[in-house]
């Protein structure tokens, strides 16, 4: 039995999440501010589709990526190095979260980001919890990413590309960011072979829990707006370089 949550913003324990499929740990609810940020603080997040209610989800193991430890591929440093792009942050979240619902995925039919999703987190970035880090290129918005941040901790929710490269390259000017802040953990949620290849890795779910326990007691992040780069900024002082598979 999945419990429906009421009016409170309190979150079953996560010890009580179904293993399958993926951890769902409750249904209902609604996504207003308050509640986003009582679930991610908690270990939770949100996923569902349209027609369903409102489904409460905290995998274990956890895919996460802990800044230091990014690997920047060597093709990638080349292009961040060479091509002519603009970094900007927060400048059109709404058009991000919308790209990355509307941008088709292998695999995948339809898009969990319904319009009760988009109002929710529009909310939490009027509150500055959540951001976007987007790739520009002669004016046009060709790719970037959108997530939550919570003290030293920031939640990936999604990206999107529609030029080769153009996410990976706002992925990394996020991170170079989270690093210059003394961020503890970038939780990507679920594993993919993608988020392997930049450094991610799975931990078990309560180490999860307990790490963010502590981040998210942590004072915030400030200064998203450093992240902007302009043409042929390079990215300065990234660790981890390695040769491409």
């Amino acid at each position: 039995m999945i419990p429906w949550l009421g009016k409170s913003h309190t979150f079953p324990p996560l010890k009580k999440a179904l293993q399958e499929p993926n951890g769902l740990l409750a249904a209902g609810g609604d996504l207003s501010p308050g509640r986003l940020l009582a679930a991610y603080t908690h270990g939770a997040f949100p996923w569902y589709s349209a027609g369903q209610p409102i489904l409460w989800w905290s995998p274990d193991p956890r895919m996460v990526l802990f800044p230091e430890e990014f690997s920047l591929r060597r093709s990638l440093a080349k292009v961040l190095r060479n091509k002519e792009y603009e970094i900007r942050c927060d400048s059109a979240f709404e058009t991000v979260m919308r790209a990355c619902g509307e941008t088709p995925r292998e695999g995948q039919d339809g898009t969990w980001i319904t319009e009760e999703i988009l109002a929710g987190y529009c909310g939490l970035h009027a509150l500055g919890h959540a951001h976007s880090i987007e790739t520009w290129v002669e004016g046009r918005l060709v790719g970037g990413l959108y997530g939550v941040a919570i003290g030293r901790a920031f939640y990936g929710e999604s990206m999107f590309s529609h030029v080769t490269d153009a996410s990976k390259i706002a992925f990394a000017h996020l991170v170079h960011f989270l690093q210059s802040q003394g961020c503890g953990i970038i939780d990507c949620q679920m594993k993919t072979d993608h988020l392997a290849s930049l450094g991610a890795r799975e931990i078990p779910r309560v180490d999860f829990a307990a790490r963010i326990a502590a981040l998210t007691q942590q004072p915030p992040m400030l200064g998203w707006s450093r992240i902007a780069r302009s043409y042929h900024s390079p990215l300065q002082a990234m660790t981890h370089t390695t040769e491409d598979a």
